[in-house]
């Protein structure tokens, strides 16, 4: 978090969970950054964070786990669709604002 930071990176978190949950979960894990509710799934879904995906082998809906990076001008200057690793996804992130994409 603290490499963010001294780039004056904002992280934001988005999930369709209630405010009220969100409150729960911050408090609960520490989170160092500001989490959006999107419970009507509208913001996700147009960064392709909730949609189809397998699951066990089943074709579902849900939450896709994705990391998009806006600029400041408000445009996408890099979209990870699909983050397999979390723990080792900040890393992936970094060295590309570093290398600028």
């Amino acid at each position: 978090m603290g490499e963010f930071q001294k780039k004056d990176i904002a992280i934001v978190g988005v999930s369709p969970d209630s405010r009220a949950s969100h409150q729960g979960f911050i408090e609960k894990n520490d989170l160092p950054f500001t989490l959006l509710s999107d419970p009507d799934k509208k913001v996700m879904a147009k960064y392709g964070a909730f949609g189809e995906k397998k699951m066990y082998g089943k074709i579902v809906q849900g939450v896709i786990r994705s990391t998009v990076w806006i600029g400041p001008d408000g445009k996408v200057k890099k979209h990870w669709p699909k983050v397999a690793k979390a723990a080792d996804h900040p890393q992936k992130v970094l060295e590309a604002v570093r290398t600028g994409g």
